[in-house]
């Protein structure tokens, strides 16, 4: 396999693992420091970051998959991924969509040769079809959620809960440090690294 298609499939776990942290960090919350305490950021409260990130993932990973079974771009995607904006108030609910999202990124990018990478992704937006490479898309996908992951990181320091390190996750020297995650999600570092 070469070295990008490595990579992407190396982006898409460290994604599920990221998400699996901090949402198991999110899950100390009460309900109120999760749903209603406004904080500061783009979105004002964790679970419409959360939330956001979640539904992009799946307004994202529905076009490419679809691109991959050379189907048609959705043709409602506000319908099937925006509404509701926020489709989970409780923090336990929005965790298992999330990892149930974050496999379905991980199996996609498993899936990947070259000649998916070479195809254009269709997607309808507001103002019309967009295409662009799979390459291009998952950049722009993990880009999104360390983002929105870094806001809510930032929303946790404000709250009694430690914000968990999201940056153990590609040096060899730290394998240590994220075996238990590993184990709670049933990946190897061969999963990751082919080796």
């Amino acid at each position: 396999m070469n070295q990008f298609l490595r990579y992407l499939i190396a982006q898409a776990y460290n994604n599920a693992w990221a998400n699996h942290r901090l949402l198991r960090a999110c899950a100390e919350l009460s309900q109120e420091e999760f749903e209603l305490a406004t904080r500061t950021s783009f979105f004002p409260s964790i679970k419409e970051t959360l939330n956001h990130n979640l539904t992009v993932d799946w307004f994202y990973i529905d076009a490419m998959e679809r691109a991959a079974r050379g189907d048609a771009p959705h043709p409602d995607y506000c319908a099937a991924f925006f509404e509701p904006e926020e489709p989970f108030a409780a923090c336990a609910d929005l965790r298992a969509a999330q990892k149930l999202s974050d496999q379905r990124l991980i199996a996609y990018c498993r899936r990947l040769d070259e000649g998916t990478l070479a195809r254009d992704v269709g997607i309808l937006r507001d103002h019309g079809l967009m295409l662009d490479t799979p390459a291009r898309l998952l950049a722009h996908l993990f880009q999104h959620q360390v983002h929105h992951r870094g806001q809510v990181h930032a929303m946790l320091a404000g709250t009694a809960v430690e914000p968990p390190q999201l940056d153990e996750f590609y040096s060899r020297g730290e394998a240590e440090d994220r075996a238990q995650d590993f184990a709670e999600l049933g990946f190897t570092e061969a999963d990751v690294w082919g080796v």
